[in-house]
């Protein structure tokens, strides 16, 4: 049997290099196809986690709807007060605050108002909200210079209260309250900054005789 010539087995080297180019070129695309369909689904999944995220972050919260007002601070009155606003936004108040906290029964207005004085936040719920909402009141509550306590003959669900400023909600929006509170809780409009929310009263002080 006559041997194979060295052109033939030139050929038969090329053509296997050949094959072997080829299968590495496949393959070289074929790993670029995998690792790219596996960024794209990494990049999908994290674009995702931060749009979800960024939707619910409180910088986003609409607080167009807060309203504003003037009462002058200072006024102190041991004496029962009528308020022009339910709850109380700020004016004449007793010259004891409530100590801040979350309370299950409603609180004198005239002691809470004094506490919006020193840049505490009031959040208020008629007692009917659902469970679910007001323990959302209360682990925003769970922090200093804040104030949650039911208040049934309020117009609205759910209202947050500083010191001439209210927000009314129909439900305890979580993502506009966090916003809220963290305006206006001991904000550059609070009266008495710096005053505390402790060593006030937890005993309703005034003169209702």
């Amino acid at each position: 049997m006559p041997r194979p010539g060295r052109s033939q087995t030139t050929d038969r080297a090329s053509k296997v290099a050949q094959i072997q180019k080829a299968t590495q070129a496949a393959d070289r695309r074929r790993a670029t196809l995998i690792w790219g369909a596996a960024a794209l689904v990494v990049a999908l999944i994290i674009g995702a986690v931060v749009y979800v995220v960024a939707k619910e972050s409180p910088d986003l919260a609409d607080l167009s709807g807060v309203q504003t007002y003037e009462y002058e601070a200072a006024v102190h009155n041991d004496a029962a007060i009528t308020y022009a606003e339910n709850p109380p936004v700020g004016g004449p108040h007793h010259n004891a605050w409530w100590n801040c906290g979350v309370y299950d029964q409603e609180l004198p207005k005239e002691h809470a108002v004094h506490s919006l004085e020193h840049g505490t936040v009031w959040l208020t719920y008629q007692p009917t909200l659902p469970a679910d909402q007001i323990e959302v009141l209360k682990k925003l509550g769970n922090q200093e210079f804040m104030l949650v306590s039911p208040m049934a003959d309020q117009s609205s669900p759910v209202v947050a209260t500083a010191w001439n400023h209210q927000l009314t909600l129909d439900s305890a929006d979580q993502q506009t309250l966090t916003k809220f509170v963290r305006t206006y809780k001991q904000g550059p409009t609070t009266p008495e900054l710096g005053a505390a929310c402790t060593g006030g009263t937890v005993t309703d002080l005034v003169d209702r005789s």
